[in-house]
């Protein structure tokens, strides 16, 4: 999906332990382990004359996780990739050194009722010795992803190593994404069970960190690596994010990411040019920023 105009930069602020802010980037973090992007798809109401289409366009050096947890999508890119996204299944797409992709409403859903679109899409930047690997794709079905409950949290792993569990998602750098739903007031500590940098983005409800109450549509940041501890309310529903970093700056451009500004500009000239890889059946163009 691309990014276009759905940064909204909010203050940032320093609570004690955390960060908080809305979505990444923001002003005082610009990354959480390897994640350079997350964008929060709604929730919102889509029906006639009102449907999610997001026309081709191009992504470089990172992979795109889409998770739904409402509605669905279907995913076409460059490789020949079909693919329909359905609530708790995770798309991976390694963009590498070019791809080219379309997120749109199924054609069979483009009738009379109305449905709810809810969901993320999460940039996570490649390794430096894997940005200009070739393009892949990858599609986790929801009942393959570990889950587990804890009290009165439920778990469910969707990419990357914790807990004593590894998500089948094939990852390309150790980071860690985590789930978790509470049906009561639930203390979450996460030392000993996720390595790396850590980002706590609140879907729903509330949580309380270092005596704040944080409500839905925030993201807290650790400011000390593989260790945090909060309290969640009950009917809360987050996401942990995070990994180890890296050692390397990434810059950002648009829908492009690189450890190199070289490799961005050449993208950038590629797209503009309609060289870059395109999809053989889609003929949608979303034209490069003027900036």
């Amino acid at each position: 999906m691309s990014n276009m105009g759905l940064i909204i930069e909010e203050r940032s602020r320093d609570i004690g332990d955390f960060l908080v802010g809305r979505l990444i980037p923001f002003r005082k973090k610009r990354m959480i382990g390897p994640f350079i992007f997350i964008d929060h798809m709604g929730p919102t109401e889509l029906g006639p004359h009102k449907y999610m289409d997001v026309d081709q366009h191009p992504h470089i050096g990172l992979s795109t996780l889409t998770y739904l947890l409402e509605g669905e999508l279907m995913h076409e890119d460059s490789m020949g990739t079909v693919q329909r996204i359905r609530p708790g299944s995770v798309n991976w797409m390694t963009a590498g050194k070019g791809v080219s992709h379309t997120e749109r409403t199924p054609k069979d859903m483009r009738g009379g009722k109305t449905f709810t679109a809810h969901g993320y899409q999460i940039w996570v930047a490649l390794p430096k010795e894997l940005e200009e690997m070739e393009p892949e794709f990858h599609h986790i079905e929801a009942h393959e992803l570990p889950q587990w409950q804890d009290g009165a949290a439920t778990f469910t792993l969707v990419a990357g190593e914790g807990y004593g569990w590894k998500s089948p998602v094939p990852i390309h750098s150790p980071l860690f994404m985590v789930e978790i739903k509470t049906s009561d007031s639930y203390h979450l500590d996460v030392k000993g069970n996720l390595s790396g940098e850590i980002g706590i983005c609140i879907v729903d409800g509330s949580i309380e960190a270092c005596s704040e109450t944080i409500d839905k549509g925030n993201i807290l940041v650790s400011k000390v690596e593989d260790t945090c501890s909060i309290t969640m309310q009950k009917d809360a529903h987050v996401l942990l994010f995070g990994g180890e970093p890296f050692e390397e700056e990434r810059h950002i451009y648009w829908n492009f990411v690189s450890s190199s500004k070289e490799k961005i500009e050449i993208a950038k000239e590629n797209w503009r040019d309609k060289t870059f890889p395109m999809m053989a059946d889609d003929n949608t163009y979303v034209p490069l920023p003027k900036r």
